[in-house]
């Protein structure tokens, strides 16, 4: 389990995500196609932001800002921490090795499980096929294999 108590943590860096809902927020779709990953990870906050703006940019020029909605799943809270090794000349003598070895916050992920969904596009039925490929690109920018799931609501 994460230590993510965030009040005893010391410069925490910000999420790149800025937006997690995209297009057109009121209207109701009647498909949604979601991206689901297939192996548990941790995904950064810049691969989540990269493949939401890929994602966002493919539905945008192909149909339209009204014709969709993109939402981003996952927020990434688990801070990840690195504990740098000195190397070169003397580095013994200046490191400490593995004592004191928590390590300085480097950047934050979100912990994703099997068959969790990452990111969904609401859309309509004449989109499906943009939207799915919309989410294979996204996908291109994620560390764990992703399948795409089609929900139609009627």
């Amino acid at each position: 389990q994460a230590s993510t108590r965030k009040e005893y943590m010391g410069g925490i860096p910000a999420s790149r995500i800025t937006q997690f809902v995209l297009g057109n927020r009121k209207a109701d779709f009647p498909v949604q196609v979601s991206l689901i990953a297939i192996e548990k990870c941790q995904v950064r906050h810049n691969a989540l932001e990269s493949a939401r703006i890929t994602a966002n940019r493919a539905m945008e020029k192909k149909v339209g800002v009204v014709n969709y909605r993109l939402t981003i799943r996952v927020y990434p809270h688990n801070v990840l921490r690195e504990n740098k090794q000195a190397t070169g000349a003397g580095a013994d003598r200046v490191s400490q090795g593995m004592r004191s070895s928590w390590g300085k916050i480097v950047s934050v992920a979100a912990r994703v499980q099997p068959n969790q969904i990452l990111m969904t596009v609401e859309t309509t039925k004449q989109n499906i096929e943009q939207a799915k490929d919309a989410l294979r690109k996204a996908g291109m920018k994620l560390p764990t294999p992703c399948k795409i799931n089609i929900d139609e609501n009627n």
